[in-house]
């Protein structure tokens, strides 16, 4: 990890409650006193946004799942070098929707894109940056899709069949138990304030690792 700043991901499949965690994380640790920078992936720079309007616009149905899995890493690259790196060298934390792990659950359990190419583009796009906390909002697809549906017109992800959201989940597990330093699941069928205890009480660890 870069400098003294800490780098918080947070990962789930759709509806999952990942928007209403992030506010209330970061009003938490900005109560804390801590100098935090919000991003999202794709997004979060101006090609970033750009990328992430194209992958997600549900009428280009050319996109192949490589093209897709090389623009999320293009978009990363660029959050990486111009936002999240900096910040954590200035000593600001960063918390991130989405971050990595999001290109092996969806471009690889998803879209069936191998493992070994997902990690080899993470070495070179990611320049070695790791998050230190990786927050993940499990729960059943059902539940999530029928929550997400609420939400208004779905994107080109949210349109994938349940099979799809299945493989991803089961992908996101299977990292949260080969990482288990580095991820704490989180039962996201609880209410949102279970869920924010359960994140808050997460991330302790992180202040006593501060210098």
């Amino acid at each position: 990890m870069s400098g003294h700043g800490r780098f918080i991901t947070l990962e789930g499949g759709e509806g999952a409650g990942k928007s209403t965690l992030l506010a209330g994380l970061r009003e938490h640790l900005e109560g804390r006193g801590v100098d935090l920078l919000l991003t999202r992936e794709p997004g979060g720079t101006a090609l970033g946004e750009a990328v992430r309007a194209i992958v997600l616009d549900p009428t280009r149905h050319e996109l192949c799942a490589e093209s897709e899995l090389l623009l999320m890493f293009a978009s990363r690259a660029q959050l990486v070098r111009e936002t999240i790196a900096p910040a954590l060298a200035a000593g600001q934390w960063v918390l991130c929707d989405r971050y990595v792990d999001a290109s092996y659950a969806y471009q690889g359990g998803g879209r069936g894109q191998p493992a070994e190419r997902i990690a080899a583009l993470e070495q070179w796009a990611c320049a070695g940056l790791k998050s230190d906390l990786t927050l993940l909002l499990d729960l059943p697809v059902t539940t999530g899709r029928a929550r997400a549906a609420g939400r208004g017109a779905a994107d080109r992800i949210e349109v994938e069949a349940d099979g799809f959201f299945e493989r991803v989940r089961a992908t996101y597990r299977a990292r949260a138990a080969a990482e288990p330093q580095r991820f704490r699941v989180i039962d996201a069928s609880q209410s949102p304030e279970a869920v924010l205890r359960d994140a808050i009480a997460a991330t302790a660890h992180l202040f006593g690792a501060t210098s």
